[in-house]
Parts: structure tokens; C-alpha cells; sequence
């Protein structure tokens, strides 16, 4: 069975934006419920998630295994699985960890560009690797069934975490620095340690990931997926937009600077303009995965592997991933 899955969203939420992933066959979506928000400011997200799910079940329901992928596939409805970008919903308490997996998290990443309490983000001029609560969260993210996402991350931190993780990991929305070289991207050592350990690349279409940025041509992008796959296996790859769609550019300040400067952080170099860039103008949302599937298959790719890209591999990335080992 084939399945459409983006392994990153964080649009402004909205019933039109519900309708185009349907009109878009889009079957399930990673979406960040939250940054710099801790605990209960992460379940007043949930809380805001639930009432979507009274208002709008013929669209959307809560995701919490790969089943309901299928379920979503064969209802006409698109599965939300919940992430975070940041460890803050955790606090300093490892207890939270099986709590908010409980509540409906799948996906939380170790850092959000930032040295935080449990690894060194890809900002930071100095990368020690997991710190010694990094090691236990990620022992107990691993028992409970909650992924281990470092697309944030930094170079010694990543190859930590595939290392010391008893699961696979992801890096669900970034490039790689052979195409690109954004901070964030990453780099072919760090893909290959990823592939080789069965973890999932989701290949980004934030402009800032992209070469030649808004400009960057949906073939260009095809290409550089085909070259990554030659890297990491054609099993451990697919999309993760990192769609940010109807989000007003005050976000982006939420989203850099959270509560840990007074200043502003404008990102990915400081020759960037403050605000979201324009997305490239095959890709503006979840009307355009087809124009994805398209490009793949003018890379020579058959439909077997288009299909893998395009949701196959998350599907079963999900299955082996979201369960606990009690």
C-alpha cells in the first residue's frame, strides 16, 4: 500500500489548510505543537490540537501508531502525529518523557539550534555530544516509544545520539551539506552513521535548506534526493517539508528566540532577511506533493522507490518506532 506522509509541518492551523491535505491525499503529518513551551504550555497546545479534532473529524484525527496511517488512508482523513522542536516540554524531569507520549508526542528533538540540557545545537561553537541526562532521556525516550529527532542538532550530538539510541533515530527536516551547506544541513558522515543504523532522513523544503534558496528548481531538489540515496539507502529517506505555511513572520522570532535572548536571532545567517522566505514556486503546500512525485520520477527513480520516498519509508520508520518496551 502506498501512503503520502510529510515528517514536518508547522503551518498556522486552519480548517483551508486541513481541506488541502485532504485534496492533497496527504494520509499523515508531523506536526510541532511546540518550541520554547514547557509542560503545561505543551498541553495547552494539546488541548488546542483536541478541539480541531471535535471541529473537523471528517479531515483530521490524532495519530499514535502507524495503524492509523491506514485507518486515515482508508477514511479519506489525514493522521496527526504530535512532535516537539525542543526539549522545554520536558523541563528538567525525566518523568514527562512517558507522560507526554502518553498524551500523543511522537517526535521530540534534543535541541533547537541551542546547547540545552540534553545536547549541543548545530549554532553552538562547541559540541561536547549528549550530556549525561541527554544519555538517560534518550534511554528512556527509546523504552516508551518517543522519537529521537536531531534536526537541530549538531555534528558530535548527532552522531551521539545514533550511536547511544537503541532505536533508530530521525532528522525529519534538513538536507544534506554536500547540496547545501546551511548550518542545519547535514553532513555526509552523519548521513551515512544514519542510514547505516536504519534512522530517516526527511529531505526540507524551508528555502533556507535549499540551494539557490526560492529559487531552487524542483529538479535540482529531485536530484539532490536521488545523490542522497546513493549515501544512505533507498529505504531510510523521505520528505519533511518543514512547511510553515499562513504563519506571520513574528513566528519566526518565537521560533529562533524563544526566552533565551533579548535580542533577535535572525537564524541561518545574518545576511537573512527577518521573516519566512518565499517557498519555491513548485511547493507552496499540501496541493504540491504531486509536483514532488514528478520531479522523482524524471530523476529515473521507478515507482517503487518514488512511493518509499513519498510516505512508504515513514510508514514503516512509524511502525517500528512509536511502541513502548515495557
Amino acid at each position: 500500500m502506498d501512503f503520502l506522509i510529510d515528517g514536518l509541518q508547522y503551518a498556522s492551523w486552519s480548517e483551508k489548510i486541513f481541506k488541502q491535505m485532504r485534496k492533497g491525499n496527504v494520509d499523515a503529518v508531523h506536526v510541532t505543537i511546540t518550541y520554547h513551551e514547557n509542560f503545561r504550555e505543551t498541553v495547552l497546545q494539546i488541548e488546542k490540537w483536541n478541539r480541531f479534532f471535535e471541529q473537523f473529524p471528517d479531515l483530521i484525527f490524532q495519530g499514535r501508531t502507524a495503524a492509523d496511517i491506514k485507518v486515515a488512508k482508508d477514511t479519506k482523513r489525514t493522521a496527526i502525529f504530535f512532535g516537539s522542536q525542543n526539549p522545554s516540554c520536558i523541563e528538567d524531569d525525566i518523568g514527562l518523557v512517558e507522560i507526554l507520549h502518553t498524551l500523543g508526542l511522537r517526535f521530540m528533538q534534543l535541541t533547537y539550534n541551542n546547547q540545552s540540557l540534553l545536547a549541543a545545537g548545530c549554532y553552538e561553537a562547541d559540541d561536547p555530544g549528549l550530556t549525561r541526562m541527554g544519555r538517560e532521556v534518550v534511554s528512556e525516550m527509546n523504552r516508551v516509544g518517543l522519537v529521537v529527532d536531531m534536526s537541530h542538532s549538531a555534528e558530535r550530538s548527532t552522531l551521539d545520539a545514533i550511536e547511544y539510541s537503541s532505536r533508530p533515530i530521525a532528522i525529519t527536516h534538513a538536507n544534506p551539506s554536500f547540496w547545501h551547506s546551511a548550518l542545519r544541513n547535514k553532513s555526509s558522515g552523519v548521513l551515512k552513521a544514519l542510514g547505516e543504523s536504519n534512522g530517516m532522513l526527511g529531505f526540507s523544503i524551508y528555502p533556507h535548506h535549499l540551494k539557490n534558496g526560492s529559487n531552487c528548481s524542483i529538479q535540482d531538489f529531485c536530484d539532490m534526493i536521488a545523490k542522497t540515496i546513493d549515501l544512505m539507502g533507498e529505504d531510510n529517506v523521505g520528505i519533511g517539508t518543514d512547511l510553515c505555511q499562513d504563519q506571520p513572520d513574528s513566528v519566526v522570532e518565537w521560533m529562533r528566540v524563544g526566552r533565551w535572548t533579548k535580542s533577535i536571532d535572525y537564524g541561518e545567517g545574518s545576511s537573512h532577511k527577518p521573516g519566512f522566505p518565499d517557498m519555491p514556486n513548485w511547493f507552496g503546500g499540501n496541493l504540491d506533493f504531486s509536483n514532488i512525485s514528478t520531479g522523482l520520477k524524471n530523476t529515473g527513480m521507478d515507482a517503487s522507490m518514488v512511493s518509499k520516498v513519498m510516505g512508504v519509508n515513514w510508514y514503516n520508520f512509524f511502525r517500528n518506532s512509536f511502541e513502548s518496551k515495557m
